[in-house]
Order: structure tokens, then sequence, then C-alpha cells
């Protein structure tokens, strides 16, 4: 197994009804990928104007200031106390560290990697890359002996789900029965929306009541693309395990796999500006609040999406023909099967569209044209 077997790119399957709503006459709604398009925050472009003079290799483990950014950011946003330097590693966004984790792990065949069943496919992508099994699972009791490594995702993409405490600590717990490591995937921890989490903060797999303050065998993967609008930069990094954060450093050094230092330089101002990011919190809280709505008056029944970037919804038939219902009124969603064989009758919906074209896809909805 390698690269040349991964099979055709997904979302080049949605090319027809991306069509088909381009030619409604008041243009498309994209609700499909999830890409940003609201702007970077001027404190993140003046910091990377500043940087722009890179004349030297930057460095793989990240500079101190970004380490100690990243350090202070669990602390203040996330209540992870206790880590250093030698805890996190800057990534080349989070995507190419979920595809590549277990390679960088030393996993291959016979090994099994879990993910959840509503999931985001790079992480299948990353077990079928090293000749690996994926599992689908919520339940931690089931995760197979040959289990090594465990990916959990908070709040969940597509469905938005959100794991507490107890149920960290549970996956945790199994993991370390099977000898496997904890990788928590929780980019959209910032953005919470229903009840508890509209007034909590969501909780890591670091947090040491996940943890019982050991780290061992844990690791937590976070993204500033959704947050600060930096998708375009690919600003990402973990946290966790300083032993295994210093296999990974070591392999991706190797590898080349560095963060330009302009990047860098934009990462610690991101993430020592907490502001920009309640700002952009509540540009998405108003966009859901005109478009959960408006779905299900429509008929559709929202399930989960009490925290993250998507609505998760379902009418009660197969995802390809509700897309091309919404493809005829020029909304573009992104179909439940990409996200594996467990929701075929879903659809995700992205909250990352301009205030006037999400208006525009809840007058469609309830109007049915």
């Amino acid at each position: 197994m390698g690269v040349a077997d991964l099979a055709d790119y997904p979302w080049d399957a949605v090319a027809p009804y991306a069509a088909r709503a381009r030619a409604h006459a008041g243009g498309i709604v994209d609700l499909s990928i999830g890409s940003p398009v609201d702007e970077t925050p001027e404190v993140v472009a003046a910091a990377l104007r500043t940087a722009t003079d890179a004349h030297a290799y930057p460095q793989t483990m990240g500079t101190a200031a970004l380490r100690a950014a990243i350090v202070d950011w669990y602390a203040r946003r996330r209540g992870v106390t206790g880590l250093t330097p030698d805890h996190v590693l800057p990534t080349v966004g989070s995507k190419e560290l979920v595809a590549l984790l277990p390679l960088l792990l030393g996993l291959g065949p016979g090994d099994v990697v879990v993910h959840p069943r509503a999931a985001y496919p790079t992480y299948e992508v990353g077990a079928r890359l090293v000749g690996a099994t994926s599992v689908a699972s919520d339940d931690p009791a089931e995760w197979p002996e040959a289990t090594r490594l465990a990916w959990v995702n908070s709040p969940g993409n597509p469905d938005g789900r959100v794991l507490g405490v107890d149920a960290l600590r549970g996956a945790v717990s199994r993991a370390r029965e099977l000898g496997a490591v904890l990788a928590s995937d929780e980019c959209y921890a910032e953005l919470g929306w229903e009840a508890p989490w509209d007034a909590e903060p969501i909780p890591s797999a670091l947090d040491a009541r996940v943890t019982g303050a050991d780290l061992d065998g844990v690791l937590s993967v976070y993204s500033l693309s959704k947050q600060s609008n930096l998708a375009g930069y690919r600003a990402a990094f973990l946290a966790g395990d300083p032993a295994i954060v210093a296999r990974l450093l070591t392999a991706r050094k190797h590898l080349g796999l560095m963060l330009p230092a302009p990047v860098q330089a934009a990462m610690v101002a991101a993430l020592g500006d907490d502001g920009h990011v309640a700002a952009q919190r509540e540009l998405y809280r108003h966009r859901r609040e005109i478009l959960k709505p408006a779905l299900e008056a429509a008929g559709f029944r929202i399930d989960g999406s009490e925290a993250g970037l998507y609505l998760w919804a379902t009418e009660g038939r197969d995802a390809w023909e509700s897309l091309d219902r919404l493809a005829a009124i020029g909304i573009l969603a992104g179909p439940g099967h990409f996200y594996g064989t467990h929701f075929p009758q879903h659809v995700r919906l992205s909250l990352t569209a301009p205030d006037e074209r999400v208006a525009a896809a809840a007058a469609r909805l309830r109007a049915g044209s």
C-alpha cells in the first residue's frame, strides 16, 4: 500500500452538484468544504508582514517564542497546565499530521488504527498509507487488541459531537490497556454552541481530570485554521507525551516538515490574542442561528452539532438525494458517505460562508426554491 494506491479524492464526486448549484439564478451558496471566508485578523497579518525577511531555514521544533505561546495557550484556553516546550510541536496544518502520524509512529500491516464512526476521512487514509487496518468505533470497549493508534475527535467533524471528561478518560484508559497512542483531534474546541459547551470550556484529552496528570501515550492536535482564519497559512500544532513528541520531532527533521518562519511568527500573535477568536466565534454563532432553523423548517433533523463548524443534518433519505435537492435551490453540501459507512442519510453543511450567502440559503430553504 502506498500513496499511488489511494482512492480518487472523494470531493471530485460532488462536482456535478456544484455545477447545478452554480446555475441557480441567485448564485451558489457553498456550504460544502468549510474553508474560512472571513479575513485573517490584522494582529496576525501584521506579525506576518514584520517577519517576511526569512532568509534562514526555520526550526522544525518551532521558535522558542512559538513553543512558549503554545504552552501558554493550553494553560489559558484549555485548562492544561504543566506543559513545557518539550511537550509541544508545530505542524504544517493538522491534516498532514493526521495523515502521517501512523507512518511517523512506525505502524504497519497487522496494526489497527481506530477512528470515530462519523469521521474525517484522513484518519483512514493514514492507516491505509502504511498498510494498517482502520476500524470505526465510538466505544473504547470495542477497540481491538491490535490497536496501536486511536483517534478521538471532539468536537467532531462532521457531527459536532463533544466528548466530556468521563468519555475522554475512558478512551485514554482503554488506549493505555492496549499499549496504543491516543490522539485527540480538537481543532474546533473554541466553537461550543449548546449547553453546557456554550458556557464552559470543551475539555482536552490532556486535561488532568482525563489523564490523571500523566501524559503518557496521549497527544492533542490543534489547528488555527478555524478560530483564527489561518487555513491558508497551514498553522497547527500538537502537544502531549514528551517522549512521543521527541520521536515525532526527529522524524519530521529528517522529512523536512517545518513551518515557514513568517507563519511561526503569525502563530505567536494569533495564540496570544483572544479577542479575535471571540469575534470569529460570534460570526459563526450568528450564521448558525440563521441556518439551523431554516434547515429544520425545510424538513431536516439536526443531529449532534452541539459544537464545531458544521450542521449534521438528515431528511431520512440517501445523502445524494438530499444533495441533489439542495443543489436545485443553489446550496452545496457534503454527503455523509464521505465520512464513513454509518451515516448514508446525512449531509454536512458548513458555517463558513458570508452572512449574505447564509441568509440566502435560509431564504431558499424556507421558500423551497
